[in-house]
């Protein structure tokens, strides 16, 4: 088996949206991939991926017991998807893009 080169490697991410914020969840598929996912997935890091995106502030929770990690994306989706322009007024393409992280390693 290959070593994995990114985060689509080894996660799935599934993204939502509830007004101007975005909601992002990364799973790890192997409880063993969780440890490095968690420190992969940092603040800094997911408000430097959606730098231009993602205009206010990031909360992150850890959810070992899931192997999951859960941000909440503030001004994440120019006004909401009833005031936004946007082609993804529902953010739902964040999941997609997070997914492209370099793996540690």
């Amino acid at each position: 088996m290959k070593p994995p080169h990114t985060l689509r490697d080894v996660a799935l991410a599934r993204s939502g949206d509830k007004g101007n914020r975005a909601t992002l969840s990364v799973v790890a598929l192997d409880p063993a991939h969780y440890p490095p996912m968690e420190q992969l997935l940092t603040v800094e890091r997911i408000k430097a991926h959606y730098a231009g995106v993602v205009l206010g502030d990031v909360q992150r929770h850890t959810l070992p017991h899931l192997g999951a990690v859960h941000f909440v994306m503030h001004g994440a989706l120019a006004g909401g998807v009833t005031r936004s322009l946007a082609l993804d007024a529902h953010g739902k393409t964040l999941a997609s893009a997070i997914l492209s992280l370099p793996w540690p390693g």
